[in-house]
Order: structure tokens, then C-alpha cells, then sequence
């Protein structure tokens, strides 16, 4: 049976044991590689700071790395026995090793741990966004060339408004996107900061070297103030969360547009089959559910935005164990951002504008404001121009 690392000489109540566990074996596989990294570098200042020797930092990265390989090669699962990934990895080292393996968490709790992991993975997962987010760009460029100069009836209201074009509508939503990258990279520079070695949020009460590990690590700094450092979990995936928001609710916007848009009374936009589902009862059903599906995960990033600020609501300072909840909060808006920031790519590719209808769509009270700035050329006052292409279309104005 694994060893929990908080063990002592006491069982469990095997209910709160198990709800205590909750998924978290689960999700910690999304974890365990950077925390086996972040091992092999603390053992790494263990051994510069002379609480390891030499043979035993070779042992345990020897150890650690082929057992990062197990978990590449999906032959190793953290068990429910084990708790998390930190309990794994530490009796894994502890069955190979024996002693030696014990040595792992010297100046190290599992509170610092943990989110060392999540830092890398919030670095890497990061990196990953920025770059669909450049994909989806290029997708947007290409649509822009290929339809810019096309004309519709753009909408106020949801009534016809003013002619716009698909480049001026498609490049809004690229200039969205650039101030989301705005947002997401200020997000990333808060996280790239290390908490390795503040211990459970109070330090550790033997001489460590927390600038080494920071730089063996990647992080560009060192958080100092080891309470902040779990003062600041919660708030981070706060931020991440608000970021991972602000895309989607870029993206909910245009997929809203291009329901509307590739409505058949309307007609701009194609909705090639491929990208289409069907109806289990009407044969002639082509839905834009690929559409309806990205509006829905904007609205799930909000509700877990909305449970990480809530989470932490209240809490005094200190580590909690409300904070274990939010790893499978951030790591499912990670993956749900990525989702329709690949998918929103194939449908720029290969929706189609239909020209007849765009043209169509531009009648004479679309042209109306254009008619008002026609006679200010001409020296007519703005609110009387206004009111004569009023008064000439029938409108209400006196």
C-alpha cells in the first residue's frame, strides 16, 4: 500500500479519504511531468547546497528520469492510493532508492511543490494559446484577402444599419485578438515567477538557493514573500481565467455573427456541409452547431472564472484545501480555449461568402447616413440633412 506523505500513526475514514482525494490522481497526470523537472532540479540545489551527495543526485535523477519516460510512454498512472503526483513520484523514488528516495522532500512541501508544477504547466499551456491564436490570425488574414472588398449591410439592433465590408468585420476580430495576446502576455509574466522553497507558505528553516532553481526552471524571477506566494494562488488562476475569457468572448462574438450571418433570409455567409450536423427527425437540417458549441465554452469559461474568485472568497492567510479544486477548474478552460481556438481556424478556412446576397443587402436606407454626408458636402447643415433623407424615406422626423 503507497504511503501518503502526510502519513502518521493514525487510518482514515476511507469516506473522507476518498473525499478528500476527490479526482486529483486524475488530474495530476496533466501535472506529473513538470513536477518529476521541477524534482530533478530541486535535487539538483540539494546537491549545491551539500544536503545530498553526489551519487545519491545521480541516483535520484537517474530514477526520475526514467520515470518520466514511464509516464510519456503512458505506462504509469498516479493510483487513488497515492493521492497526487507528488506521492507518486516521492514512493517511486522511496521503493527504487530506498533511503535515498526519502531524501526528495528536504526543504520542500507539498504546497510549494504543487504550484511549481502549475507554473510550468501555466507557462507551457500558455505558450500553446499564443501560438492557435497566431494560426487563427493567418486563417483570418487569408479569409480578409480572399472577401475584404465585399460589401453587406452591417447591423444596429439587429435592424440593417450602415454597409461595412468582410475585411473591416473580419479584421475586428483580428485586432481583438492582438489585445488578448496583450492580456495573456502580462497573465504569463505573473506567473513566471517561481514559488519553489517557500515550503507551505512560511519558508523553510535551512539555507536553500531559490535564485538557482528559478533560473534551472525557466522562471524569469523568484516570488519572494513566500505568504504572497500562496496568497497568490488563487488570484493567478483568477487572471488566467479572465485572459482565457476575453478570447472566448472574442470568439463567442463572431460565432454569434456567423449564425446570424448564414441564415438563409439573410444569406452573407456559406456554411459549407462539412462544417455542419444534421437533424435525427428533419432531413433538410443543416445546423451550425460547430458555432453554438463555441458560445457555450465561453459561457463555461465564465462560470469557472467565476468559481476560482469564489473559491478563495473569505479565506484567511495561509494554504487551504478548497485551493486543490481549482486545478481541474484551469486545466478544463485550457483545454476548452484551445478547442475552439483550432476549430474557429477550419471555419475561417472554409466558410464562403455569397456575394449576391451581400450585394443585395446594401438597399437604399443602408445608404441613408451616406446620403445625410452627401448634402454636409454640400454645406447642409448635419441635423437638417438628416432630417430631409429622413423625411424622404418616410421616417417619423418633422
Amino acid at each position: 500500500m503507497a504511503e501518503k506523505l502526510w502519513q502518521k500513526d493514525y487510518k482514515l475514514d476511507p469516506v473522507v479519504e476518498r473525499f478528500t482525494i476527490g479526482n486529483d490522481y486524475i488530474i495530476d497526470m496533466n501535472l506529473i511531468k513538470y513536477d518529476i523537472t521541477a524534482s530533478i532540479i530541486h535535487a539538483k540545489m540539494l546537491l549545491k547546497m551539500g544536503y545530498i551527495a553526489q551519487d545519491e543526485f545521480e541516483k535520484l535523477k537517474g530514477t526520475l528520469e526514467e520515470l518520466l519516460v514511464l509516464v510519456e510512454q503512458k505506462k504509469f498512472q498516479v493510483k487513488e492510493q497515492d493521492e497526487d503526483c507528488h506521492t507518486a513520484i516521492e514512493n517511486y523514488l522511496t521503493q527504487k532508492l530506498g533511503d535515498i528516495g526519502k531524501k526528495i522532500h528536504t526543504a520542500r512541501s507539498r504546497n510549494d511543490q504543487v504550484l511549481t508544477a502549475l507554473r510550468l504547466l501555466y507557462k507551457d499551456e500558455l505558450g500553446q494559446i499564443e501560438k492557435l491564436i497566431d494560426e487563427l490570425r493567418k486563417a483570418i488574414g487569408r479569409f480578409s484577402k480572399k472577401y475584404g472588398q465585399v460589401k453587406f449591410a452591417g447591423f444596429t439592433h439587429t435592424r440593417k444599419a450602415m454597409p461595412t465590408d468582410f475585411r473591416t468585420w473580419a479584421m475586428a476580430l483580428n485586432d481583438a485578438l492582438k489585445d488578448d495576446l496583450r492580456i495573456l502576455r502580462t497573465v504569463r509574466q505573473l506567473v513566471d515567477q517561481s514559488p519553489l522553497g517557500t515550503g507551505a507558505g512560511y519558508g523553510v528553516p535551512i539555507q536553500i538557493d531559490r535564485k538557482f532553481t528559478a533560473k534551472q526552471l525557466g522562471f524569469g524571477k523568484v516570488q519572494e514573500n513566500p505568504i504572497y506566494t500562496q496568497l497568490s494562488r488563487g488570484k493567478f488562476e483568477y487572471l488566467l481565467l479572465h485572459c482565457l475569457s476575453q478570447i472566448s468572448y472574442d470568439l463567442n462574438r463572431f460565432a454569434s455573427d456567423m449564425i446570424l450571418f448564414s441564415l438563409k433570409d439573410i444569406g452573407y455567409l456559406i456554411l459549407p456541409k462539412e462544417l455542419c450536423t444534421g437533424s435525427s427527425i428533419m432531413p433538410h437540417k443543416l445546423n451550425p452547431d460547430v458555432l453554438e458549441l463555441v458560445r457555450a465554452y465561453h459561457s463555461r469559461n465564465l462560470s469557472r472564472m467565476v468559481e476560482c474568485a469564489t473559491n478563495t472568497l473569505n479565506l484567511i492567510t495561509g494554504y487551504h484545501r478548497d485551493l486543490q479544486l481549482l486545478k481541474e477548474t484551469v486545466i478544463g478552460s485550457f483545454q476548452d480555449t484551445k478547442d475552439i481556438l483550432r476549430v474557429m481556424k477550419v471555419v475561417f478556412e472554409k466558410i464562403q461568402v455569397n456575394k449576391k446576397a451581400c450585394s443585395e443587402s446594401l438597399t437604399d436606407e443602408v445608404l441613408a447616413t451616406h446620403r445625410v454626408y452627401e448634402l454636409v458636402n454640400q454645406g447642409v447643415p448635419f441635423r437638417d440633412a438628416y432630417r430631409r433623407i429622413a423625411q424622404q424615406l418616410g421616417g417619423d422626423e418633422k
